[in-house]
């Protein structure tokens, strides 16, 4: 996918020296934004003792602000909230793993392309995860956990994305 289409501003997750968009060869249009694995890590920890509450809280933010997303989901919110909370504990548990991170992030663009989510959903998804992580962590959450975080989320929906794209391409 290429972001000058999308009209979106990527960010470059720089782990090491290889970018997740140098993997995956995303287009960057903006200045590329270092992620600190530890500062990432470090404040996920402040939240995860909640757990299941992180992903409730999420859904419920989720849906009060995006009332039309509600219809993708199923009636009980169980099963999705565990698979949502392990997507995540993935995500940061494996952070420096770029191949890991880039193969669970396309096969989950891949998973929601099929289930009728759009990339135009990416926005109040992010925003509804930075409100959850930011209640569950309160005073340990701060401007540079929160770049942080907006960095990767960023990440996130430029690979999700593309692979959203290739298999509604077929």
């Amino acid at each position: 996918m290429n972001n000058h289409q999308s009209g979106t501003t990527a960010q470059s997750l720089t782990i090491g020296h290889i970018t997740l968009f140098e993997l995956v060869g995303l287009s960057v249009e903006s200045a590329g934004v270092t992620i600190d694995p530890t500062l990432i890590k470090s404040s996920f920890a402040a939240v995860e003792p909640h757990g299941s509450e992180v992903t409730a809280y999420f859904y419920t933010h989720l849906f009060e602000h995006n009332p039309g997303v509600r219809k993708l989901f199923a009636e009980h919110m169980n099963e999705q909230q565990d698979r949502l909370w392990a997507a995540i504990g993935t995500l940061v548990n494996k952070l420096e793993d770029t191949d890991t991170v880039v193969n669970v992030l396309q096969g989950l663009g891949r998973r929601h392309a099929g289930y009728g989510a759009l990339p135009e959903h990416f926005p109040a998804v992010g925003a509804s995860l930075l409100a959850s992580l930011a209640h569950f962590a309160g005073d340990a959450w701060t401007p540079e956990i929160e770049a942080a975080w907006t960095a990767l989320y960023g990440v996130v929906t430029d690979v999700m994305s593309a692979a959203m794209t290739e298999e509604a391409a077929g």
